[in-house]
């Protein structure tokens, strides 16, 4: 295992589910009224995102770089009767990616601590790459650190803005913003916090 996949690995095999199960919120309202097609969900984690894509009539292909993360997704699925509707592939993103295109690519909270310099912005090149004409890029990652989170992690961390995100990916006049937004909300974090936390909302078109 390189670093990236080690961290992620033990980040979910030392607890029991991490996330709620539930979708992003931000996803939720950026997508709903788009007509159902394929979807790329990248770094899915347990799969929240993907099954609630696939009960919207998506087929979706589900990546991540945790095969623990994968297996809990792909067990829900085949409780909830939509396991023939998600493929889900292990992938460390910077380094090998899904093949085809696809109507809908998705970019949830794609941070890392682990991650190298330039990594981030290589994936969501690729993910914009893997945008079918007609289809949309969905970006949408923290702002800053939770109002609850006054020692911050022992690392040094800058939350991309989306017009970093922008001027890093190679567009094209094909492609229209529709969404650039950020939200703040209230949050709640895995030990019981409750604050607000405002996120970054970018939605790219490919014409």
């Amino acid at each position: 295992m390189d670093a990236n996949e080690e961290y992620w690995e033990n980040f979910y095999r030392e607890r029991g589910q991490v996330w709620t199960g539930k979708p992003n919120e931000l996803l939720v309202r950026e997508v709903a009224h788009l007509d159902p097609g394929t979807a790329l969900d990248l770094g899915c984690g347990e799969g929240g995102d993907a099954l609630w894509l696939a009960e919207q009539g998506w087929s979706v292909t589900a990546v991540d770089v945790s095969e623990t993360a994968l297996a809990r997704g792909a067990a829900r699925a085949v409780e909830a009767g939509l396991a023939g509707r998600i493929d889900w592939q292990r992938h460390d993103l910077a380094r090998s990616f899904p093949t085809g295109e696809f109507d809908l690519v998705s970019a949830q909270f794609l941070h890392s601590q682990v991650a190298v310099e330039g990594e981030r912005e290589g994936i969501l090149a690729r993910a914009a790459g893997a945008v079918a004409p007609g289809g949309v890029l969905l970006v949408v990652g923290h702002g800053g650190w939770a109002s609850w989170q006054h020692d911050h992690p022992p690392f040094d961390y800058r939350f991309p803005t989306n017009a970093d995100v922008l001027a890093s990916l190679p567009l094209g006049p094909e492609w229209v913003v529709e969404v650039d937004e950020a939200v703040t909300r209230d949050a709640a974090g895995r030990e019981g916090e409750h604050g607000t936390r405002t996120d970054v909302v970018l939605r790219l078109r490919r014409g």
